[in-house]
């Protein structure tokens, strides 16, 4: 159903944490013979892991727990998939996070299916969703792109879960929302929607609001009063990925 149009759940668990989930799937992306995109499955493994754990994560919470629902064999899709999500892992610096793994044993596929679920915990005083306020700043950070535009895991124009982790360490940056399929345009509204505003678009803006973003190759947030410099600083260690303003809440 999602939580506040998020494509979220959140549930109290005490008088001082939310769960936070989220799940991603992917069908037909891979190297199968009816796949409709043939991608390694190392890259359709990593980038659904990756759209899982942006969701969480952007939200404030912790990740406590990941489940792998493969629809294939365990060998070779089921392994290749799976070195695509400890890879995952691994650039998100979560390498320890417990796993839960069901393969297909019965039935032989010609499609790849896989589906990743996300469990964190956030602090009640440290969710961020419904945070902006009306004279926020809307930017977008990173490209959206889909399909043969994301054969590069890697591609320094796309948004990675590290990105994530330097926008929560900024105290002037409320909503962070990852985008996908929807595109930006959508996205932005159910945002300002969600606070009670609306969206006033830059006119000088150069992204194409309405193209799909694909496994969330490029994400939204707003901020008040955010300066240039701080923005320079914190993106040092990305100096591709490019970071555009789209519009202010009013």
């Amino acid at each position: 159903m999602g939580y506040l149009g998020r494509d979220v759940e959140v549930v109290s668990i005490n008088q001082a944490q939310y769960l936070v989930a989220s799940c991603d799937s992917c069908g037909g992306i891979g190297m199968k013979e009816l796949d409709a995109y043939q991608i390694s499955w190392f890259v359709t493994g990593k980038l659904t892991t990756r759209v899982a754990l942006l969701e969480v994560i952007s939200t404030g919470a912790v990740p406590q727990m990941l489940t792998v629902a493969i629809s294939n064999e365990p060998y070779p899709t089921g392994d290749e998939l799976l070195k695509g999500v400890n890879d995952e892992l691994k650039s998100a610096g979560l390498t320890t996070l417990p796993m839960s793994i069901s393969t297909e044993k019965n039935i032989p596929t010609q499609q790849t299916g896989l589906g990743i679920s996300v469990i964190g915990v956030a602090e009640k005083d440290k969710l961020r969703i419904g945070t902006a306020q009306p004279g926020d700043d809307i930017y977008c950070l990173g490209f959206p792109k889909v399909g043969s535009e994301l054969d590069n895991p890697e591609d320094p124009e796309i948004v990675q879960v590290k990105a994530v982790q330097v926008l929560l360490g900024i105290s002037s940056i409320h909503d962070i929302l990852p985008i996908g399929s929807k595109g930006i345009r959508v996205e932005a509204d159910g945002l300002a929607a969600a606070v009670n505003s609306r969206l006033r678009l830059d006119p000088a803006r150069a992204l194409d609001l309405d193209k799909s973003a694909g496994p969330s190759s490029c994400l939204i947030f707003s901020s008040r009063s955010l300066s240039s410099g701080v923005l320079e600083q914190a993106f040092s260690s990305f100096p591709d990925l490019p970071l555009t303003r789209i519009g202010k809440l009013y």
